[in-house]
């Protein structure tokens, strides 16, 4: 759609790239339900599959919730998909082929070729219904250019090592895609990504995720509540009987990988086919695995498939160099990839799987003295800096009671209407309350002074809950869990915009500014810049749709507001007068 506009970003896995304020709806497919029982590729059943698919992705965008009413508008406008798939690397296994071989990387093309081909060609299909994407005609050439594009690729397969039907298939879905588009257009304007897979294929019980290859045959997965999970790839018993092996020998083998977390130096194994189970790391007692530049390649060879992008992680080893890590992005760059992400083995301090049952041990390092100045990239010695008001500052007052509390709040105000320091007066002098109020505003005057956001504090502090607390005056909060609670609540409600306060369970039911004088109108401006009062009740009402009373005027927020739940220890929610857990069903009293 580049008609619309250029592709700015992606998102942060890297598969999505399309228009800005977009949602994809993402699927994938586990390869390894479409082998057939003799080892072969079922390219009906792969076809039946993309199509249910696609058509049940399309369904769900109108079905779906969107985090912003721009995306929401964008996501019915344009209707992106992404459909993927996961196991390749199981299934390239299970068949004997490598990997790292052109015969894998041929049977990996053909098949993206497949899923997307088909799945423009239903898309297509469902246009013919009920019309194309809203903005296919401003579009129409660019994207007709892009079709054209996945057929000249698929027209320079190569057919070595690929089944007959499913070589002709990964043409033949591209012509009948672009023919239907051209004369209907697409529903979806656009249609396929591979995903990283990485939650969804162990509920598929696929045994490698999205594109990648296996990390090892055996692994080890150290569990947070502590003990170890061992898992084996089940993917070698059927590569093995691929390859012609018997079943003696196919029980020698798995034995020997059992008992050595390796098939290298198996018995009976020959030596041509190591390669096939070849994985992303070097076992602990193996020399082999997947050179680098294998993860690039199989990636180049099914990118002219994709509509998007491939989330994959390039392996590397953990003697890998600063060079080698740059060759890995200017060969994908060469080689047309449109994202790249590497994982050098051990990089972090705990990974989720290794490849010893041996639990890793803890360095010892000396301690660290924490340097008054803080290096940056170019070397040089950077000293945070506090910037300080002007002696003569301009400043507000405000008038608080919790209960039976009376308290005031000044804050004084740097010259672009920000807060730089507060002081609070409570109590007499000399009490415990107002010592305590008088350490704590100089804490957060240092604070504000040396650069620490005014919405991290509000985050932090908003909401806390201790005596003396109760009802106030002040007509946007109706009630204060504590002092700190309502002097942040308040700085949101003057200092902060409409999302941010939102976005921590802060709302207000009008203006809430009132800083200047009527001698100096003009000086609303530079001190304060809230969004209107009118302009607050449209974006509430376009991101929740609900009438604004209950939103704008609630004294309590049901997550913020809510304690512990003394049974489970989840967070409740509010019911009436009490709470209630949502997950063990306890009560906080009366519900």
């Amino acid at each position: 759609c580049a008609n619309s506009d250029r592709i700015h970003a992606s998102n942060p896995c890297s598969e999505y790239m399309f228009l800005n304020d977009s949602a994809c709806n993402l699927a994938s497919i586990n390869l390894m339900r479409c082998r057939k029982a003799d080892g072969g590729f079922d390219v009906q059943a792969f076809e039946h599959v993309c199509r249910t698919i696609i058509t049940a992705q399309e369904i769900l965008v109108g079905f779906s919730s969107y985090p912003t009413p721009a995306i929401e508008q964008n996501s019915f406008d344009y209707r992106p998909l992404g459909l993927g798939y996961a196991n390749l690397g199981s299934l390239l296994m299970s068949m004997g082929y490598a990997y790292d071989s052109n015969e894998g990387r041929n049977i990996a093309a053909a098949i993206t070729s497949v899923m997307s081909g088909v799945a423009y060609e239903q898309s297509a299909q469902i246009a013919e219904r009920i019309g194309p994407f809203m903005h296919f005609a401003e579009n129409r050439e660019p994207m007709l250019r892009v079709i054209r594009k996945h057929q000249e690729a698929a027209g320079r397969l190569n057919e070595t090592a690929v089944d007959p039907e499913l070589f002709r298939e990964a043409q033949a879905a591209w012509e009948r895609a672009l023919a239907l588009g051209e004369r209907v257009g697409f529903r979806n304007a656009q249609i396929s990504v591979l995903a990283p897979t990485g939650t969804i294929s162990f509920m598929m019980d696929c045994a490698t995720t999205g594109i990648e290859p296996d990390i090892a045959l055996v692994k080890y997965k150290w569990l947070v509540g502590g003990g170890m999970l061992k898992i084996v790839n089940d993917t070698v018993e059927a590569a093995l009987h691929k390859l012609g092996y018997s079943e003696a020998e196919i029980r020698e083998i798995l034995e020997f990988i059992d008992k050595n977390d390796t098939i290298e130096g198996a018995p009976r194994l020959k030596t041509e086919h190591l390669s096939v189970f070849d994985c992303a790391f070097k076992p602990a007692k193996g020399t082999r695995s997947i050179h680098y530049r294998g993860h690039i390649k199989m990636m180049a060879a099914v990118q002219p498939f994709i509509s998007g992008a491939i989330s994959k992680t390039v392996n590397m080893p953990e003697t890998a160099t600063v060079e080698e890590i740059a060759n890995v992005y200017q060969e994908a760059w060469k080689l047309g990839l449109k994202a790249v992400a590497i994982y050098r083995d051990g990089c972090k301090r705990a990974q989720p799987l290794t490849l010893s049952k041996e639990e890793p041990k803890k360095k010892e390092t000396a301690p660290v003295a924490v340097p008054a100045t803080i290096p940056t990239a170019t070397g040089e010695a950077y000293a945070p800096r506090r910037r300080r008001l002007t002696d003569e500052r301009r400043a507000i007052t405000h008038k608080f009671q919790i209960g039976a509390h009376e308290g005031y709040l000044t804050v004084g105000l740097y010259d672009d209407g920000q807060p730089g320091e507060i002081f609070i007066t409570m109590s007499k002098q000399g009490s415990v309350i107002r010592g305590l109020m008088d350490a704590f505003a100089t804490s957060i005057s240092i604070g504000l002074q040396y650069g620490v956001p005014l919405k991290v504090l509000v985050n932090k502090f908003a909401h806390m809950r201790f005596e003396p607390s109760g009802f106030t005056q002040n007509p946007n909060i109706r009630l204060a869990k504590s002092v700190v609670d309502y002097i942040f609540r308040w700085l949101a409600l003057k200092f902060m915009s409409g999302d941010d306060r939102r976005a921590i369970g802060i709302n207000a039911e009008g203006p809430t500014t009132s800083l200047t004088s009527e001698a100096d109108p003009a000086s609303l401006v530079s001190v304060l810049s809230p969004a209107p009062a009118v302009e607050d009740v449209r974006q509430t009402k376009l991101l929740d749709g609900s009438a604004l009373v209950g939103k704008l005027t609630s004294s309590f927020d049901n997550q913020s507001d809510a304690p512990a739940c003394e049974t489970c220890g989840s967070i409740m929610v509010r019911n009436a007068a009490c709470y209630k857990c949502l997950n063990c069903g306890a009560t906080s009293g009366c519900s």
